[in-house]
């Protein structure tokens, strides 16, 4: 793993790879942690994250962006093994991501988010492209934070 990253660099990628039709919200936003902070995590996490787009396969419910950050920090900080408390710790910076999101968008709903929007429209992309800009920016600096990581735009 890369002790030095470029936060903007992991936000410019995730937003890239939605853009260009590579990955939707989430799995975008996994591949970029992935790949920059040099993960030995198996591609399979990528696909892992393949049902969160849509607020949750379509539904319009919790926004993909955000699910794909929490699995992101979540790969970092969660447990493996049951009882482990350190999941407390993971919930708080679960929490954090969210917060950001809610403090910026007031919701954290797809449905909400998207109202009023065509779901092919280029507006709607570009909102999406945006949150998931957004939060890989976020989750990412949650991660170099707790890691005592360097961010090497600063």
């Amino acid at each position: 793993m890369k002790k030095e990253v470029s936060i903007k660099k992991i936000r410019q990628d995730a937003e890239d790879a939605f853009r260009r039709g590579d990955f939707y919200c989430s799995e975008a936003i996994v591949s970029s942690i992935k790949n920059n902070f040099e993960l030995d995590m198996p591609d399979e996490m990528i696909a892992m994250a393949s049902g969160f787009p849509v607020g949750i396969g379509k539904s319009k419910c919790v926004c993909g962006a955000v699910s794909g950050g929490v699995m992101s920090v979540s790969y970092f900080f969660g447990r493996t093994k049951g009882g482990d408390p350190k999941v407390q710790r993971n919930l708080e910076l679960a929490n954090e991501l969210q917060e950001s999101f809610k403090s910026n968008h007031k919701v954290l709903c797809c449905k909400v988010l998207t109202h009023g929007m065509d779901m092919g429209s280029g507006e709607h992309k570009a909102q999406c492209i945006s949150f998931t800009g957004e939060i890989a920016q976020k989750a990412a600096e949650i991660i170099v934070r707790e890691l005592n990581l360097k961010n090497i735009d600063e």
